[in-house]
């Protein structure tokens, strides 16, 4: 085969520690980072707004930056057609939140769902509330398939989970692939809508976790320490305030259940590519929008700058790719497009701004010395920039600025800002994130 194929699963909600907590049962994730390589620290940039998947999507299909992108995605060169240019047919299945270029963009589109996510038809009058729990008298239950969300009726009135509907869809396109010949490379989307909420799946995967064990990480608060600006979003309402060691142990056990589940659909897509003999010939990208709280600083949501909510799993396996291999480069997750053009041999056109991480797999090449991210505009505005020691993280309209050595403090619970020890850390990395919000074409910079 002249070129390879590419398989690109996505996730929605999946934080950057999904892959490596030994909590969580991710066999077949597991395989495909033991013959690949994982980037530990791939960034996603940010968001304008709350639903923070939206933009996040825009930059994986333009590789353009956040400021970029924004507004300009109908006029700018998307990953499948990216991928076309190269000779690859495409396909894409699951959750395209993106309302511009699909039918466009693709020679395949299988089932989708247009929009953020599925809500759950449960009520607070039956007791059956998705939010606010654990709460008495709620009880919404993630295993019951007549509540909506991820449970999704067939044609024929039956059930099916989402994350089997697009791994069944995947699957099928696999296998017309290798009905006709394979002789053309594919390029094969997948969009998950696992792990994000209402976070259901079968009983056999939430009975495999016991909330009681779930381990509740160190910076879980009751509350936030200050007004963020979010407090108040839908994400931060899932669980009632303050937050306790329960209901962090149950959102987390739930978590777990889906994205387990969602691993053996992903097993069964990797699988079919060692049926039909794909698996040699097909470059396979890992990655998702962005993380989630889960409780850490007292928060449930990803409308945040902390590294739960900006960094994102990234693995990436196939031909030519070193096996069994981490990279702790500092990288943006948006680099995704000219990654998988340099593979493929495709054109990458000169709109695309993030750049290639092949050379950083192949271990030629390094990461970034900064990384710089953004979420939200007005009262919501936080701003960041890091380096491969110490984040600074900045509220512009509330006049707050945090500072965290990440050598140390991984969990981001000591806050320098104010320590007269860090306070020239703290300006060099002030400074650098203004000159960042210049070259970057923030609307809120300061010059």
């Amino acid at each position: 085969m002249s070129r390879p194929n590419v398989l690109l699963v996505f996730m929605d909600d999946c934080t950057h520690w999904a892959l490596n907590d030994p909590q969580v049962h991710t066999p077949h994730l597991d395989r495909l980072r033991a013959r690949g390589v994982q980037f530990t620290h791939a960034h996603n940039q940010g968001s304008t707004m709350g639903a923070v998947c939206l933009p996040a999507r825009e930059m994986l299909l333009s590789g353009r930056h956040l400021f970029h992108v924004r507004g300009h995605l109908p006029d700018t060169p998307r990953l499948a057609q990216v991928m076309g240019t190269a000779g690859l047919r495409s396909c894409f299945v699951g959750k395209w939140h993106n309302e511009e270029a699909l039918l466009d963009d693709y020679d395949v589109v299988g089932p989708h769902h247009l929009g953020g996510m599925f809500e759950s038809s449960g009520t607070a009058e039956a007791g059956t509330d998705p939010y606010h729990r654990p709460a008495p008298g709620n009880h919404w239950d993630p295993t019951d398939t007549s509540l909506g969300g991820h449970w999704l009726t067939r044609e024929d009135g039956t059930v099916e989970h989402s994350s089997q509907r697009w791994a069944d869809a995947a699957v099928g396109f696999l296998h017309e692939h290798a009905a006709g010949g394979g002789t053309e490379p594919f390029f094969l989307h997948v969009a998950f809508h696992a792990p994000h909420d209402p976070r259901q799946a079968p009983a056999e995967y939430v009975d495999a976790y016991d909330p009681s064990s779930v381990i509740v990480p160190p910076n879980c608060w009751g509350e936030h320490p200050f007004d963020n600006g979010s407090l108040g979003i839908r994400d931060e309402l899932l669980a009632p305030f303050p937050r306790t060691a329960a209901a962090v142990q149950l959102h987390r056990r739930e978590y777990f259940a889906i994205l387990s589940h969602a691993d053996a659909q992903i097993g069964r897509i990797l699988d079919t590519l060692d049926e039909l003999a794909l698996t040699d010939d097909t470059i396979v990208v890992f990655s998702g929008d962005h993380g989630l709280a889960l409780g850490e600083h007292g928060l449930l949501g990803k409308q945040s700058c902390y590294d739960h909510s900006i960094r994102v799993p990234l693995v990436v396996a196939g031909p030519g790719v070193p096996q069994g291999e981490t990279r702790d480069d500092l990288v943006y997750s948006g680099s995704i497009l000219a990654t998988l053009g340099e593979f493929v041999g495709a054109e990458v056109p000169d709109s695309v701004e993030f750049p290639s991480l092949a050379g950083i797999v192949r271990g030629s090449a390094v990461g970034m010395p900064e990384l710089y991210g953004a979420y939200g505009l007005g009262e919501q505005s936080q701003r960041w920039l890091r380096t491969a020691t110490h984040k600074v993280i900045s509220y512009p309209t509330r006049d707050r600025v945090q500072l965290f050595c990440l050598a140390d403090d991984p969990w981001e619970m000591v806050d320098l800002a104010d320590d007269p020890a860090a306070a020239s850390v703290r300006d060099e990395l002030l400074d650098r994130l203004a000159a960042a919000q210049v070259r970057y074409g923030d609307p809120l910079s300061p010059r």
